[in-house]
């Protein structure tokens, strides 16, 4: 797949607590991946190379404090390697993805917020790459997602997804487990046999994918994730329990089984040199022993915690029963390191051999520190092994065959099933496998095909699949949520710009999702609850409310700039006109059409004046028990239809003093109101005038007139009761 313009691109950047890398994906277009007609039935074919990848140190956690500063200080050389190995003309159409994990994760929600705010920002401002939505494409993933994207990624390298024949594990199982480990936390994900998955529905994630013909690919995956059960978090926790065993008063020595013999570090797992000062803190001193090592590794797998939904595995986590025969797990990062680096298993060997791996290790943490530090020096291990590195292998060692075998209950290749003594289980297994694949019960992998096996691969696969046109109008989008039908509450789309609408699709929807889902509690969701997510969710693009409030402020700008006369006519145009006049409103429509009308006038034609607050307070619960003179207002270039037209409705009133009207004693439905056809009082009747003119004033102490009543101004129209 060489250069040029016929080329799809997209970026992600892993975020992790000690750096973020880059790594920069390409496919084809799907118009033109279709014209091989050999790949119709496969999924998009990603290509990545070594030199696209690159990471800075340390992680953008660590500029909670000054959320400013991650853009020009940490990003700024991702993204401009980025911009080195892809072509100007593709950028614009280049999506870019920064997914932060264990290190964001520590942090208060408020600098998670301003740091994520601030990286979209910079990132937009900087460059062309393509964010159409910051809340989809800078985010913090859970534990789950990194795993179900690894889970993914792993899947499609091994061939999985696109070649199930040649991956038959039995019972009609063609994917592989995925095992991940960082320093924090470890995931699981697999997809469980036919049996746990029905009975473990609820518990299992779909993910769907499309060919590039079009036609989707469904998985039911289990995953979890287990946080303090990664590398670094074990060890402080085991050095804790070190410590509550061993720290005396007045001895500061604690022994630990899981260092070379003769080496001190400090708690905090600094080298203490021989030729230090006297120490007067405590320490812990290495003594060599890993079988004492894997018996005190054993507990931090916290087995005794109650499992309130069988069954489990670890810390009292559900997981479905997980059936061996079917389900083969490759292991990355923590798994692969602490089986390679040192006890490198012959890096071409694939596979994971319980008997060999124990051997050599239990070989190298037993050996004096002096005589490690020298092979060290040699590059006896390759010059990646340094002395951080060694003294933290055999406690790694011990906390991943705890894990794997008596926490997962990966079998012990090589070690339950044969002969110990005699056994070659990583040529034997190897040689058993060589035209099957990947089928042993667990092997640690980096790369795959000369791929490294990250789940941003996943995430990418995602995307370019969801680029691809659905085979019929009725398929349900790619991505990821809750194993229900349909499109559940907690669906998650690929990329905020593939949720246009396409022929049969409503903002990436089918048209025929687009219907009320009989019951609620099977997870779905109907078209009610889309519409709402879809408008008022704080994590879509869609923000309607703002707009509804920018409309009405622009209606009613627009209605204070109309002049006072022309609001008088168009208030007449919209009020109901008695039933003796030739109007359109029947008494029956009438209440429902002075509703959001008396809402507008009472917002509209209030004044502070305390006699008007009191005469509309009267009015509108209909305690009046007359009229109020119309002397009683002011108008300003009343014309004379107008006039006729009031005089005729006041005419009516009185004419008719049984009429049913929202404000006066005689309605038959006062204090009688039943279901959502009942009328309320109606500021409108006794006021329509008021909405008609701009200014009105009360006239009290010497202006009024006779009963109490005041008087208008010269010129001003009065009616006769």
């Amino acid at each position: 797949m060489g250069d040029g313009p016929d080329k799809r691109y997209g970026v992600v950047l892993d975020a992790g607590s000690s750096g973020t890398r880059i790594y920069i994906y390409r496919w084809l277009p799907n118009s033109v991946a279709r014209l091989d007609h050999t790949s119709l039935h496969s999924l998009p074919e990603l290509e990545t190379k070594d030199k696209w990848t690159k990471k800075v140190h340390p992680g953008v956690s660590t500029f909670g404090d000054t959320p400013d500063l991650v853009g020009p200080d940490h990003l700024k050389p991702l993204l401009d390697h980025a911009l080195e190995h892809i072509p100007k003309d593709a950028v614009p159409d280049t999506p870019i993805f920064l997914l932060a994990t264990a290190g964001m994760r520590l942090l208060p929600d408020r600098q998670q917020n301003s740091l994520l705010r601030n990286i979209c920002s910079y990132i937009q401002s900087e460059t062309k790459f393509s964010i159409p939505d910051c809340d989809v494409h800078v985010q913090v993933i859970s534990g789950e997602t990194e795993g179900l994207y690894g889970w993914t990624a792993a899947n499609y390298l091994l061939g999985g997804f696109d070649e199930p024949e040649d991956h038959h594990h039995g019972k009609g199982h063609h994917t592989y487990g995925f095992l991940d480990m960082g320093g924090a936390s470890a995931q699981i994900a697999f997809a469980p046999n036919a049996t746990e998955a029905e009975k473990h529905a609820n518990d299992l994630t779909l993910l769907r994918l499309r060919t590039i013909d079009g036609v989707p690919q469904e998985y039911k995956v289990f995953v979890t994730t287990w946080l303090g059960f990664g590398a670094n978090e074990a060890r402080r926790r085991y050095v804790e329990d070190l410590e509550e065993s061993y720290a005396i008063d007045g001895i500061l020595e604690v022994p630990d089984p899981c260092l070379p013999t003769g080496l001190r570090v400090n708690f905090d797992g600094t080298i203490i040199s021989d030729d230090g000062p006297s120490l007067s803190n405590h320490y812990l001193r290495g003594v060599g022993k890993f079988d004492e090592c894997l018996r005190r590794t054993f507990p931090l797998l916290e087995k005794d915690v109650p499992c309130p939904d069988e069954p489990c595995l670890v810390h009292g986590v559900h997981v479905p029963a997980i059936d061996f025969d079917v389900n083969h797990f490759v292991g990355v990062s923590e798994y692969w390191h602490t089986t390679h680096e040192i006890f490198e298993m012959a890096h071409k060997d694939k596979s994971y051999d319980f008997n060999t791996y124990q051997k050599r290790v239990k070989e190298f943490c037993e050996q004096d520190w002096s005589d490690i530090r020298k092979g060290i020096e040699d590059n006896m291990w390759g010059n990646k092994v340094d002395e951080k590195s060694a003294l933290e292998v055999c406690f790694k060692a011990s906390w991943l065959i705890n894990m794997l075998h008596d926490g997962i209950g990966i079998p012990r290749v090589g070690l339950e099933d044969t002969d110990v003594s005699s056994h070659n289980g990583t040529k034997e297994v190897l040689e058993g496998a060589e035209d099957k694949g990947f089928l042993d019960p667990f092997q640690a992998v980096n790369k795959i095909k000369s791929t490294e096996v990250s789940w941003t691969m996943g995430k990418m696969l995602l995307y370019a699949s969801a680029e691809i046109p659905p085979a019929s109008d009725g398929d349900l989008p790619v991505g990821f949520g809750s194993n229900v039908p349909g499109i559940p509450k907690d669906f998650q789309y690929p990329g905020g710009g593939l949720l246009q609408a396409a022929p049969g699709h409503h903002s990436g929807v089918p048209a025929s999702d687009l219907q009320e889902t009989s019951g609620s509690d099977d997870g779905g969701q109907s078209i009610t609850d889309h519409i709402h997510d879809t408008l008022f969710n704080s994590d879509t693009p869609h923000r309607l409310p703002g707009f509804i409030f920018f409309f009405l402020i622009l209606i009613i700008a627009t209605f204070y700039l109309c002049g006072r006369q022309r609001r008088s006519r168009i208030y007449l145009s919209l009020r109901p006109a008695s039933p003796s006049s030739s109007s359109a409103y029947s008494p029956s429509s009438t209440p429902k059409l002075r509703t959001p009308l008396k809402f507008l006038h009472a917002l509209l034609s209030r004044r502070k004046g305390a006699y008007h607050l009191d005469r509309d307070r009267d009015l509108e619960e209909g305690t009046s028990q007359q009229l109020y003179d119309p002397n009683d207002f002011e108008l300003d270039n009343m014309s004379d239809e107008d006039s006729t037209v009031l005089e005729a409705d006041v005419a009516f009133s009185k004419s008719n003093p049984s009429r049913p009207t929202s404000q006066g004693r005689n309605s038959p439905f006062q204090g009688k109101r039943h279901g959502p056809d009942r009328l309320k009082p109606n500021p409108i009747d006794r006021s329509g005038l008021v909405v008609r003119t701009e200014s009105r004033e009360s006239l009290a102490g010497g202006d009024a007139g006779v009963n109490g009543r005041s008087k208008s101004r010269n010129g001003s129209p009065t009616r006769m009761l």
